[in-house]
């Protein structure tokens, strides 16, 4: 005859939980294989995501967050030259400086809170992981927007609408932060966090961050007589200004 044992405390969960239907980071071997330069990062994070963030966890992992740095920059400034194709002259130059500089002081700031709501989540994760990760998200977004970019220059070329082209461009970056986000939240499961709603907040904040980035860097699309503007302004009331006032089809824009 069993007798059931009375106040038995039930087991400890593992430390590491897995979700239903989900495997453990490394369980496929081939996401233990090592990324040795940027061209295998890129493909490594459109084709194989969990080998990238398995690998960022690993020692050494600075070469590939260097790489997606290198790899993030690159097509930033790429796909700003076509954002200054709208207005050619100074801006060619321009618009690429202020995308580059727009999307690695967005990073930094955005860095400690990220750590932050992930410790409070109760992730394991440690600073340079999220570092990695964030990276990582750069890397997937601005990968997205070079693939836009010949959209983005067929616009560019075929009218005069400066709020449109703004309108385009804000498109092209949502889907590019999405996708980015997705990236980010999937690797966030593998940090035995008990909660998502730090992250679900830092989301909220990094997209606040990059659309007030797009105000205080302007103007990136039209003309201007100074690089950066006279004035400070919202994000809100700089694109409600832009999209209900007056109408624009002028390539010039004024502070």
């Amino acid at each position: 005859m069993n007798i059931d044992p009375v106040g038995v405390p039930p087991a400890i969960p593992s430390a590491n939980p897995v979700y239903p239907g989900q495997q453990r980071l490394g369980e496929n071997p081939e996401e233990r294989e090592p990324i040795r330069n940027f061209v295998v990062a890129v493909e490594a994070i459109l084709r194989q995501p969990r080998r990238v963030m398995y690998q960022l966890r690993q020692p050494g992992s600075g070469k590939l967050m260097a790489a997606m740095l290198f790899v993030s920059i690159i097509c930033i400034l790429l796909y700003g030259v076509v954002v200054g194709s709208f207005s050619m002259g100074h801006q060619l130059w321009a618009a690429p400086v202020k995308l580059a500089i727009g999307m690695l002081i967005s990073a930094v700031i955005c860095l400690p809170s990220l750590y932050i709501f992930t410790c409070l989540s109760g992730s394991q994760a440690r600073l340079a992981e999220m570092c990695g990760l964030l990276t990582g998200l750069l890397m997937l977004m601005t990968l997205l927007l070079v693939g836009f970019a010949p959209v983005a220059w067929l616009f560019s070329q075929s009218t005069d609408s400066l709020p449109w082209m703004g309108v385009l461009h804000l498109l092209f970056w949502f889907i590019a932060v999405f996708f980015g986000l997705r990236f980010l939240e999937s690797a966030f499961t593998h940090t035995n966090a008990r909660s998502s709603a730090g992250l679900n907040t830092w989301i909220i904040i990094f997209v606040l961050v990059i659309l007030q980035m797009t105000t205080a860097l302007r103007p990136i699309i039209g003309k201007s007589e100074t690089f950066l503007p006279t004035k400070k302004q919202f994000f809100i009331a700089h694109w409600g200004e832009e999209l209900g006032g007056l109408p624009k089809t002028t390539r010039n824009s004024a502070d």
